[in-house]
């Protein structure tokens, strides 16, 4: 009875442990909607804001931005099968697609820094204009939470090859990711439609 109720205390605080941390990544979350909110707030101010530089319907190209949306919109169909296979305890399949979902971010990513490289070879800096400052400001802070991702991705597939067993401590940890992961895609699917398609009209 003693040994019974040991495990039942021992379980009870660690519920208590992981439940907080669940709790304040989603605390997290909403910070970083306030701060893309904000983003997106300057931008719609500095839309139109020129400087006699080009505009967005001059520089952006729907093929590269389709190729993009398409790459991060797949790594969230692959992750969700990642967390899939890790509800079934099968961690091979589990470090599988999340390598997927590494390999379709990282496509993303590549595909940004080289429009960012080509717009900024064409005199399409950050500093030609208002415009410009707010749109690469937006859209590479979108980036940076990407690359933290891909880092995240990186450090769950280490930690799932000393395991033989995904406990709920894993677990959480790969609901977080899986929730910020397709945070991000809801923030890309917003600046794809305000920021791109928009300024494209």
């Amino acid at each position: 009875m003693a040994h019974d109720t040991t495990l039942s205390d021992a379980h009870a605080e660690h519920e208590h442990h992981e439940l907080p941390t669940v709790f304040g990544f989603w605390v997290y979350l909403m910070t970083d909607c306030i701060i893309f909110g904000s983003l997106f707030a300057v931008f719609a101010v500095l839309r139109n804001q020129f400087a006699g530089g080009p505009t967005g319907k001059e520089l952006f190209e729907l093929s590269g931005l389709a190729l993009e949306t398409a790459l991060l919109l797949v790594s969230s169909i692959t992750y969700g099968f990642g967390m899939i296979a890790a509800h079934k305890g099968e961690i091979k399949s589990v470090q599988m697609w999340l390598g997927v979902t590494f390999l379709l971010g990282l496509g993303f990513v590549f595909l940004e820094l080289k429009e960012f490289s080509h717009m900024i070879a064409e005199g399409a800096g950050p500093d030609r204009s208002a415009f410009l400052s707010a749109f690469f400001t937006l859209v590479s802070t979108h980036g940076l939470h990407v690359s933290c991702g891909l880092v995240w991705i990186i450090v769950m597939i280490v930690q799932l090859s000393g395991v033989t067993a995904i406990n709920e401590r894993t677990m959480n940890k790969l609901t977080m990711l899986s929730l910020f992961w397709h945070f991000l895609d809801i923030v890309w699917i917003c600046v794809f439609t305000y920021v791109y398609l928009a300024s494209m009209i």
